[in-house]
């Protein structure tokens, strides 16, 4: 580029007289002076990090709420719609469960997953008539029993998935004395039931609905023998798994009263 009165100065591709030079150079010095502000603030190490930190709070913060509200609206679903669960779907709940934490990283929980109809019919059956010969034997009416029997029956085979929950030992460690052992045995339990949450939360996120069963607990060598698992495999639950077919709101007990936050010194009174 050249300048010069009465000479014609190419900048930018138009022309200008040396004011208009000058004019530019200006704004040139004026953005350069930004740009330069502007990069400095971006390599400024302690700039750079209150930015991004705030920027992650901000991040943790959305993830943090999107959480509790799965956690707060999760609801124990019994009655669901006809469609099938992708057998995709049914795998990223049991991914999600085993990622879990557990005693010692073992991982000791098993699953086994029924979809058949003639599965869940046949060992719905044979639960059935355990649980009929149980509350016979217990005096109660009959037909407070028979009423039992199908309810549990239509629960079993009216969800579109079963899942079995079991823990196994043959990873966790061993001792000789009954305290540790049984010690041991809880941490499997205890770490089972984290992947059973796991997988429930995600099936909430998915959209699908699922309730917690206890009742393999009662026959747990039915549950066992009756679907050909292994021998080390001791049921602890049974999740049905599918679309909702109803809603249910439910409330919580306050915290109160179930929650005590310790001083050092109210700890040492109580030594």
């Amino acid at each position: 580029m050249y300048c010069g009165q009465k000479k014609r100065t190419y900048f930018g591709r138009y022309e200008c007289n040396i004011m208009d030079v000058r004019v530019e150079f200006g704004r040139l010095k004026d953005e350069l002076a930004t740009t330069n502000t502007q990069y400095a603030i971006r390599n400024t190490p302690h700039v750079t990090h209150h930015a991004e930190q705030s920027h992650q709070d901000s991040h943790n913060d959305v993830k943090s709420n999107i959480l509790l509200d799965l956690i707060k609206s999760r609801r124990s679903i019994r009655r669901y719609r006809p469609e099938p669960i992708p057998r995709e779907t049914i795998w990223r709940l049991l991914e999600a469960a085993s990622w879990a934490p557990s005693a010692h990283n073992r991982q000791p929980w098993r699953f086994a997953v029924l979809t058949d109809m003639a599965d869940k019919d046949q060992l719905a059956r044979a639960m059935g008539a355990r649980l009929r010969t149980d509350r016979t034997a217990d005096g109660d009416d009959p037909a407070d029993i028979e009423r039992d029997v199908a309810r549990s029956y239509a629960r079993l085979t009216g969800a579109p998935v079963l899942i079995i929950v079991y823990l196994s030992m043959v990873d966790m460690d061993t001792y000789p004395d009954a305290r540790r052992a049984r010690n041991e045995w809880v941490m499997a339990v205890q770490s089972t039931a984290m992947a059973a949450q796991n997988l429930l939360l995600l099936a909430h996120a998915e959209g699908l609905a699922a309730c917690w069963l206890c009742a393999p607990l009662f026959v747990p060598e039915l549950v066992q023998d009756r679907l050909g698992l292994p021998k080390d495999w001791q049921p602890q639950g049974l999740i049905t798994l599918g679309w909702p077919a109803e809603e249910r709101v439910k409330t919580r007990n306050p915290l109160e009263g179930k929650v005590r936050f310790l001083a050092t010194t109210e700890m040492k009174r109580t030594l």
